[in-house]
Formats: C-alpha cells, sequence, structure tokens
C-alpha cells in the first residue's frame, strides 16, 4: 500500500516558488474613496488591507503625553532626567517637569506632537464592503532536480472567474469574504481590529503522468484572536510635508487591517529505479520483527499452550548455548539427555546439571542399511532409545563414580562418567551395542555410504572406524549427529570403542567423541 499509494518509488524534490498579487475593488466612506491604492500594502507573499486613523503632528520640543503612565508623573526636574529615554514614552525627556494639570506634573519630552492617544478601533469598520474585493494569485514554481516549471493560472484562464472549491477549483481569482468564510471568520468582526488569514497553496505533482501538477487551496486564520491584550493586527506609518513657514510636519496613520500571506507548500516526484530497489530493501529487513514478535508472543502470551511454548524455551535454549561451555550427557538406564555447565568441580557423574527433553529419532538410514544383514537388526531398525532396566547388581571396578564395573580409572573429573545413574548392567554388554556400535561391516558399510570409494585396506583404517563407532554411539543415545561436539561418551563405552578398533601407539586424547 505504501509503495504504490504513497509512490515510494519516486525520487522526490521540494518546489522553488515565487508570488505576485492584485486586488481589485473601490469603497466610498463618508470622507474619502478608497481604491487599489489606498487600501493595499503589498509585500513579499502577502497583502495588507486596511482602514486607517489620521493624527497631524509638528515636530516641537515642549510636549507632553495626553495618557501618562506612572513613570511619567514627577515632583520637581530632579524627578526627570535630561535625554533618558522610558520605553512606553514616546520622546526623549528635556530634564523639566511641567503642569500636566492643575494638580499633575509630568515631564515634558522633545517628540512630535500632539503624541498618540490611546484610542479603540473604529466600529464598524471603515472597509466593511471590502469583503466584495477580489484578489489575483499569480505562483510561478520550479521544482529544478527535474527542470520543471508551471505555475497555478491555466491557459485557457477566464479573467472573470471567481475560486470556488466545487465549480472552479483552479480559478486564482479570489473574494475576499469568501477567503474568510473558508477560514471560519466573520469578514465584519475581523475588520474591526484586524487579523492575518494564511492562503495555502499546496502543489502535490506526480511527473510520471501527464498534466497531473495543480494546486489546491486551503485557508485559515493564523493568529490567535483569543489575545485580549494585543488583539487582531495594526502597524504604523508616518507621511511627512512642510508648511510654508518651514515648519516641518507629519501625517500619522493607524492602519488596522487584515493581513493575507500566501504560503506554498509542494513535492514532485518522479520514477527512479534506485528509490525502488532501497525502499523493497529496507521494507524487507522489517521482516525480521517477525522473529521478534513470534518469540514474545509465545513466551508470554496466556493463549499459547504449555507444550508449545516448553518446546520454544528449549530449543531457545539449546540454540544460544557456548558449545564449550556445556556437556550433554546420557544414561542408559534414565530417558533423557543431561545438560552441564563447565566449569566441573566434581567428576561428571556426579555433577548437577539440567534435564532436556530428549528428542530422539528413528536410527537413519545409513544405519539401517548397514544393520540389514540379519532380521533380528531389521527388527531393532527404527527402534527408539529406551532405558535398560536393572536386573541384577554388578559389581563395580572400585571407583566411586562407577556403577557398571566397566569403567577405568582416571584424575580427570570431565572423564568421570558412567553409562549408567544407578547400579545395573553396562550398555557395552547389550546385544544392541554389539551391531550398531561395534559391528566392523555395519561401521564399513557406514562410511562408504558417505564416501563410496574410500580405501578400507589403509593402516589408518582402524582410526576411521573408531571415530565412526562414536558418532553411531552419539546418534543412538543422543538422538542426533549435531551434538557431536558436546556429547560426552561414558568411560566403559568409550574405552570398549578404543579397545575393539585400538590407535597405533595407543596414545588416546581427548574425552567427546575422537
Amino acid at each position: 500500500y505504501t509503495l504504490l499509494f504513497d509512490k515510494r518509488y519516486q525520487e522526490k524534490d521540494s518546489v522553488i516558488s515565487s508570488i505576485h498579487t492584485k486586488v481589485k475593488g473601490v469603497a466610498q466612506t463618508d470622507k474619502w474613496i478608497w481604491d487599489t491604492a489606498e487600501y493595499t500594502i503589498p509585500m513579499q507573499a502577502s497583502l495588507k488591507l486596511i482602514s486607517k486613523q489620521y493624527l497631524t503632528s509638528i515636530y516641537t520640543f515642549r510636549c507632553f503625553s495626553d495618557n501618562p503612565f506612572a513613570n511619567d508623573f514627577c515632583s520637581s526636574d530632579s524627578s526627570c532626567i535630561k535625554d533618558s529615554v522610558d520605553q512606553q514614552s514616546n520622546g526623549i525627556r528635556t530634564g523639566r517637569c511641567v503642569n500636566y494639570n492643575a494638580t499633575v506634573k509630568t515631564c515634558e519630552i522633545m517628540a512630535w506632537c500632539p503624541v498618540e492617544s490611546q484610542k479603540a478601533a473604529p466600529v464598524p469598520a471603515v472597509l466593511k464592503s471590502a469583503e466584495n474585493f477580489t484578489v489575483l494569485i499569480k505562483n510561478n514554481i520550479h521544482f529544478p532536480k527535474f527542470n520543471y516549471t508551471t505555475q497555478n493560472i491555466p491557459q485557457n484562464f477566464n479573467a472573470s472567474c471567481t475560486f470556488n472549491k466545487i465549480t472552479s477549483p483552479l480559478c486564482p481569482v479570489f473574494r475576499l469574504g469568501d477567503i474568510l468564510q473558508a477560514a471560519n471568520q466573520n469578514f465584519s468582526e475581523m475588520a474591526v481590529e484586524g487579523g492575518i488569514i494564511g492562503i495555502e497553496i499546496n502543489w502535490d505533482c506526480n511527473l510520471d503522468l501527464m498534466d497531473h501538477c495543480r494546486p489546491h487551496y486551503g485557508f485559515r486564520r493564523l493568529d490567535d484572536k483569543s489575545t485580549s491584550k494585543y488583539p487582531g493586527f495594526n502597524f504604523r506609518f508616518a507621511k511627512h510635508y512642510k508648511q510654508q513657514n518651514g515648519v516641518e510636519q507629519r501625517t500619522l496613520i493607524k492602519a488596522y487591517g487584515i493581513r493575507f500571506d500566501v504560503l506554498v507548500f509542494g513535492t514532485a516526484g518522479k520514477f527512479d529505479f534506485i528509490e525502488l530497489v532501497m525502499y523493497i530493501g529496507s521494507m524487507i529487513s522489517y521482516f525480521g520483527l517477525a522473529v521478534f514478535v513470534i518469540d514474545l508472543y509465545i513466551s508470554y502470551c496466556s493463549c499459547c499452550k504449555s507444550p508449545v511454548r516448553i518446546y520454544h524455551y528449549k530449543k531457545k535454549y539449546e540454540t544460544v548455548q557456548n558449545p564449550r561451555r556445556v556437556m550433554y550427557v546420557s544414561y542408559v538406564d534414565k530417558p533423557h539427555v543431561t545438560l552441564i555447565k563447565e566449569p566441573l568441580r566434581t567428576s561428571l557423574q556426579h555433577a548437577e546439571g539440567k534435564v532436556i527433553e530428549s528428542h530422539l529419532e528413528k536410527f537413519s538410514d545409513s544405519v539401517g542399511c548397514c544393520t540389514g544383514n540379519s532380521d533380528k537388526d531389521s527388527v531393532m531398525k527404527g527402534r527408539e532409545m529406551q532405558p535398560l532396566r536393572m536386573e541384577t547388581a554388578f559389581p563395580r571396578a572400585g571407583l566411586e563414580w562407577c556403577h557398571c564395573g566397566k569403567c577405568q580409572k582416571t584424575e580427570k573429573l570431565h572423564e568421570q562418567l558412567c553409562c549408567r545413574r544407578e547400579e545395573g548392567k553396562c550398555i557395552t554388554t547389550s546385544p544392541l551395542f554389539e551391531r550398531l556400535v561395534l559391528s566392523r561391516d555395519n561401521l564399513k558399510d557406514a562410511l562408504l555410504y558417505k564416501e563410496p570409494f574410500l580405501d578400507l585396506n589403509s593402516r589408518n583404517v582402524n582410526d576411521k572406524l573408531r571415530r565412526c563407532a562414536f558418532k553411531q554411539y552419539i546418534h543412538w543415545r543422543f538422538g542426533s549427529f549435531d551434538l557431536e561436539d558436546r556429547a560426552v561418551i561414558p568411560s566403559c563405552c568409550r574405552w570398549k570403542i578404543r579397545n575393539t578398533y585400538p590407535k597405533d601407539g595407543g596414545n588416546y586424547t581427548g574425552f567427546k567423541a575422537i
């Protein structure tokens, strides 16, 4: 959805824009005829529609404020510091304290006199009929990356049209009353103290299609009309002239009005193969979150059944373990595999470990093809591991950790492991051990199954048969070849295999599948 409808396969570019406005309309008041030059002040990307208050003043040294504030009051000349300026004052102090009236004195200032009085905005607005004025907005845009230029005035432009969101959505001529109505404002109320209206022009251009780059207009009020101290919008400016007697005079104009800010936004897009490949690649990477979500759901969701959660936990635990720091052991009289962490503080036989639910597999096809020499072997093929039950007590070999009487003495803790957890027959005495682990014919067939042209008459054939016997035992007792590097073979089984297929010189190293 995002790729197609959000056009993420496109290369994007931002708009560069210029604005030009023209207002048309004439209004009449009791004392004046208002045309375009009277009520508009064009600015970059905006225009002002104003009504005015006039105050004619003369530049003089003897003046005081018509509305003095607290800092203007004085009792003597010492209270008025010469050449000082107060932020709220209209001029520079002369240093004299003069009478404001019969009871109050204020500091005299050097300013344009009389100073501006604090009068409220005229009600009703002087230009309340200006809502019927129209404004033409010319907007030229350019996308430099694609060298594409266009404007908002259509080729078949009708100068007598007026913008309407439904009937004339592309007309660039706007009635001021309609603009304020679209911004949910009342023109008559807003014209009294003024305000700021935003005219938004949004260009969303798809340059892969012809004639698919058109403006969309929107309107909203930008200033906060709820502000009580400085409501609306107004500003001041002056016009200067000299009288015949040489006295310089000015007319101060305080203008209330509505300012229209034209705001242009826009992007253009065009197909780009690199953008398409990068977006598809980044989206594919999000699929990695699926592992995290599923793991979180199985681990913490109460809806997930307990066997599934346990199976997931076991697999996850087995995956994150460091193979160099854990060992797996299997006892013939226990139906599970035990995980023991290193380092050892006692014999491996007595070390405490964590019981892992065994996932024993059927004996592999490679082994099956090797045990097909007799009917008895074919019956045993595919049988899962079962613990051998102890029938009679078997004498120990004088070792505390040995329960089968067949283990060899060693001082290394990680080699002190018996095939049984409790006293009983050694697994090496079982017929299945002879057929699956020690049978020379079966082991040769297993080797040839993997390497059909292996030379079995070489001098080191015993080394290969011994290693193959270790692997056959691991697959039989642990259910998988994956544990080959972490499974520990009991002392009795290890030495039984070594004695059957001895190494030249009799020097053995290691205690696992070696």
